[in-house]
């Protein structure tokens, strides 16, 4: 009898242990204007910098008033906020504009989920590949641009429609969650979209690029979470365009020449005393634009070029006097604008990494509906991803990707490049695949 007693005793104060306790929430210990230090020695899993919280603000026990059975809480919960800063024990988080919140408040952490990569369709010349890909499930939109980037939560999914609109996903498993959106200005034509935190705010600032038909100019208009709204906060009279990989992006400006449709060299974009500007050193584009070229080291010390020709192949500089080519075409896109008097178009990005200290290049393909006559109007029934290297002077494809629509434009991530397959239906379905 004594023994029950015991464990009936026992089992009382399991139950009315503090929540921290039962389920290892952090816990806010201080508070200083818009930082919030949270006690994380009873959690389970590692806090890293840049996770995402929110705190829970008011609870509210729901019952089934027909049975009277407890059905759980209901939470109300803070704005989202991101972590700065690690320590052993605590870990110290900023929300923007943060209200006064209760000490011994509790906290729960929102990490995106990683689905497993599935098998994919990649072809490699020494057999089928091991790439992995996760394809999220399609979106009602003609997706013709899109990035990574941290808005309110970090590896956000950026896209930009040809209709013009932006949106902002957060991944969850294989779907995609809108949690902000915005529109360019009426009558203008969508051309290319980056994320890269210029400000250096620990949150990026999204860069889209427009053509404005009436004023026969392109502009970029520079969006940012304002109390949970995108808004636009500056535009730019220049085309703008990340380069490189999340989280070494860098974003490059390119201003066109007053008369015809070709772009000058390009610039970094800095932003200095509240103003954005392009810097004075500027790289050799060879008077190509920034959506279908890309810089990497050729040797040590070195920056080449790679770009598009119009010809439809690639071009990659292997020394200051030579170029490797590739033997397919790239040079078929449906990213066009009619500007001024021209046609212009703007091809699929390059996406360059390294593997080995090997540069890797990555290029889109797309297939012309009933081929030549369709690629001049821009109809494609399918594209490819093609990962290149350079062998014996050559651009050659060790692996591609085979997709089941075509592409407007790719981006890069830390671990995967992404692209959105338009399909026949005008959806898009928005694919990472492994690096």
């Amino acid at each position: 009898m004594k023994i029950n007693i015991i464990t009936a005793f026992l089992l009382v104060a399991v139950a009315l242990l503090p929540a921290k306790a039962q389920d290892g929430r952090a816990v806010v210990v201080k508070q200083d204007g818009d930082k919030i230090y949270l006690d994380i020695s009873s959690l389970t899993t590692k806090v890293n910098k840049g996770d995402s919280f929110k705190i829970i603000t008011d609870t509210e026990q729901l019952i089934n008033p027909a049975t009277g059975k407890d059905l759980g809480n209901i939470y109300k919960y803070s704005p989202l906020g991101v972590i700065t800063e690690v320590q052993p024990l605590y870990a110290v988080g900023e929300i923007k504009q943060s209200a006064p919140y209760d000490i011994g408040a509790q906290a729960v952490f929102e990490k995106p989920s990683q689905p497993a990569p599935k098998t994919n369709a990649a072809i490699s010349r020494k057999g089928k590949s091991t790439r992995g890909i996760i394809t999220y499930q399609p979106v009602e939109q003609t997706i013709i641009g899109l990035t990574e980037g941290m808005l309110t939560a970090p590896n956000q999914i950026i896209t930009l429609n040809d209709k013009g609109q932006i949106t902002v996903y957060t991944p969850q498993e294989e779907a995609l969650i809108p949690v902000l959106t915005a529109s360019l200005p009426a009558g203008t034509e969508p051309i290319a979209i980056s994320a890269v935190d210029v400000k250096q705010t620990s949150r990026s600032q999204i860069f889209a690029t427009f053509y404005n038909p009436s004023r026969k100019s392109i502009f970029t208009a520079v969006l940012e979470d304002e109390n949970g709204k995108l808004e636009t906060t500056d535009t730019l009279n220049f085309f703008a365009k990340e380069l490189g990989c999340t989280p070494d992006k860098t974003l490059w400006g390119q201003i066109p020449f007053v008369l015809g449709d070709r772009p000058g060299n390009a610039r970094k974009v800095l932003f200095s005393e509240g103003k954005f500007s392009l810097d004075k050193q500027d790289q050799n584009t060879r008077r190509q634009w920034l959506t279908g070229l890309n810089f990497y080291p050729y040797a040590e010390g070195q920056t080449g070029l790679i770009y598009t020709t119009t010809s439809g192949t690639l071009k990659a500089q292997t020394d200051k006097e030579h170029w490797a080519k590739s033997k397919s075409l790239f040079a078929s896109t449906p990213n066009r604008v009619k500007y001024k008097q021209d046609v212009v178009k703007f091809y699929p990005s390059l996406q360059v990494y390294q593997t080995n200290h090997t540069p890797v290049i990555v290029a889109a393909e797309n297939t012309a509906s009933i081929g030549l006559l369709a690629d001049l109007f821009g109809q494609y029934k399918d594209g490819k991803i093609h990962f290149l290297n350079i062998e014996k002077g050559r651009l050659v494809s060790a692996d591609t990707v085979e997709l089941d629509g075509y592409v407007y434009d790719t981006a890069c991530t830390a671990n995967a490049i992404l692209t959105a397959e338009v399909l026949e239906d005008g959806y898009s379905a928005v694919k990472a695949i492994a690096k």
